[in-house]
């Protein structure tokens, strides 16, 4: 071999080498940085979690009626106008009568029950027939909503059993109600029973047609330990969560109770003040290092 060629086979080895260190410090690196994962925590807490029913429906009178004349006629005389009060048997307008071979006299159109009237459908001079409605009597001391209940939750509805109403008029209140009735019988198509809740309505302040919000508590656990849906993973019996210690990330199985609306009680697996990740869970693995990010 020439002498002029050693000094580049010698110098080429060494270039290699170096390359190659380079190559692994900067691999070693990247490695260190994608395993140290950047998560969000919440701690697991204890508090009380309801399983509830949530269903939407218009309120109602709990007693109302539409009430007809007996006779044909014309309006004659309007007693009782929208707003008014009534007890059973007060007179909400008269009729002439338009029957030959009767004389002249008034035939009142009574309320049937105590109340409010709602409505009235006609004005002085109106015709009617014993199909004419005349005027809508509510009762509003107690209002009422009614729920189609599935199958599935029918056995856990009871009589009496309390109910929450919230209503767009009143945004900032809660009404409780009580369940009045139970059908015995359900639709075969639907497989629901209508039951009825009653609410208190002493000072009217409720009016029929307005959309309420209902909530039936079917159960409730007190002092159990609690967290976000957004932290579980897995599916149906198999299912776990991160938690953070030391800045590292440890897969724990859990058994979930009952949930309430975004959170579940967590029945085994967890304990207060755990550190459970929320976001970034994806990435982790059981051992994984994280930093923990602040919101």
């Amino acid at each position: 071999m020439p002498k002029k060629m050693k000094p580049i086979l010698y110098v080429l080895p060494i270039f290699l080498m170096m390359l190659i260190s380079m190559g692994c410090q900067g691999k070693n690196k990247a490695t260190v940085e994608k395993e140290t994962i950047p998560v969000r925590v919440i701690k697991a807490e204890r508090q009380s979690i309801k399983k509830i029913l949530d269903y939407v429906d218009d309120i109602r009178a709990q007693d109302e009626a539409i009430i007809y004349p007996k006779v044909n006629g014309k309006i004659i005389e309007k007693i009782k106008e929208e707003g008014s009060s009534v007890n059973k048997g007060d007179v909400i307008a008269y009729i002439d009568r338009d029957e030959v071979g009767f004389k002249f006299e008034k035939a009142p159109v009574e309320s049937p029950l105590r109340g409010t009237i709602g409505r009235v459908y006609v004005d002085k001079g109106s015709s009617v027939t014993p199909q004419s409605p005349i005027a809508l009597v509510v009762d509003m001391d107690k209002v009422k909503i009614k729920l189609d209940i599935t199958e599935e939750y029918l056995s856990r509805i009871a009589l009496g059993q309390e109910a929450q109403v919230s209503l767009q008029a009143y945004p900032n209140e809660k009404f409780i109600g009580v369940v009045l009735r139970i059908s015995p019988v359900l639709d075969l198509e639907t497989r629901t029973a209508p039951i009825e809740v009653i609410i208190p309505n002493s000072d009217h302040r409720l009016k029929s047609g307005m959309f309420a919000q209902v909530q039936l508590i079917l159960e409730e656990h007190k002092d159990v330990v609690v967290i976000a849906k957004e932290a579980i993973m897995g599916r149906e019996a198999e299912v776990y969560v991160y938690v953070v210690e030391s800045n590292i990330a440890h897969q724990k199985s859990i058994k979930l109770g009952i949930r309430q609306g975004a959170f579940y009680e967590i029945k085994e697996g967890l304990k207060a003040g755990d550190l459970v990740v929320i976001m970034g869970q994806q990435k982790l693995y059981d051992g994984a290092p994280v930093i923990i990010e602040e919101k």
